[in-house]
């Protein structure tokens, strides 16, 4: 696990050497095992006032399509430097008028035990469409958890805290008011 100066060292290093001009500003560097993920916001396209949203679509794909090419070299060379220093794959991504796109990613195999019930959720999910196979099935589930995480971990947070004032008033628990107890014989 990454230490929170340990990021923020990534995150100087990053910002200290991608090139000026490369992103308006460096919105993200995150971290795991494999991969470093870099994302910055780029300009958004100009466009006349009143344009159809699908114009606008068109027109900021467009932006991140032409800066993909435009910077290749450049993300290139600080990749191979990022990838020699802290051991770890660079991938590439960008915001852009409130789309973000990533250009590449890794994709790591992850091996997981499961039983009986977890795969028949899996196996749910196979039969409704929604995947083509566990892996697929296990990696919209993480997805999902993934965008629910605030709002879950809120929630899980505040059941925590429930859990423990009912613990505080269980039998193990010793009353603020309890006599203490004398032997007399």
């Amino acid at each position: 696990m990454i230490t929170s100066e340990q990021r923020e060292k990534l995150r100087g290093w990053f910002a200290g050497r991608l090139p000026d001009d490369l992103f308006e500003e460096l919105t993200e560097v995150t971290v795991d095992r494999e991969e470093i993920t870099v994302i910055g916001r780029i300009p958004a396209p100009h466009l006349a006032e009143g344009v159809s949203d699908t114009e606008r679509e068109a027109a900021v794909e467009g932006r991140i399509q032409e800066f993909r090419e435009r910077t290749r070299e450049a993300r290139i060379e600080v990749a191979r430097d990022a990838e020699r220093r802290f051991r770890r794959k660079v991938s590439w991504g960008v915001e852009c008028d409130g789309e973000r796109a990533l250009f590449t990613h890794v994709a790591a195999p992850v091996m997981t035990r499961l039983r009986q019930p977890e795969r028949q959720v899996l196996d749910t999910l196979i039969a409704g469409g929604v995947a083509r196979s566990r892996s697929e099935a296990l990696a919209w589930c993480v997805r999902l958890v993934q965008r629910h995480t605030d709002d879950w971990l809120t929630d899980l947070r505040e059941s925590l805290e429930n859990v423990q004032r009912v613990r505080a008033q269980g039998p193990d628990s010793e009353p603020e008011d309890a006599a203490t107890d004398t032997d007399t014989d």
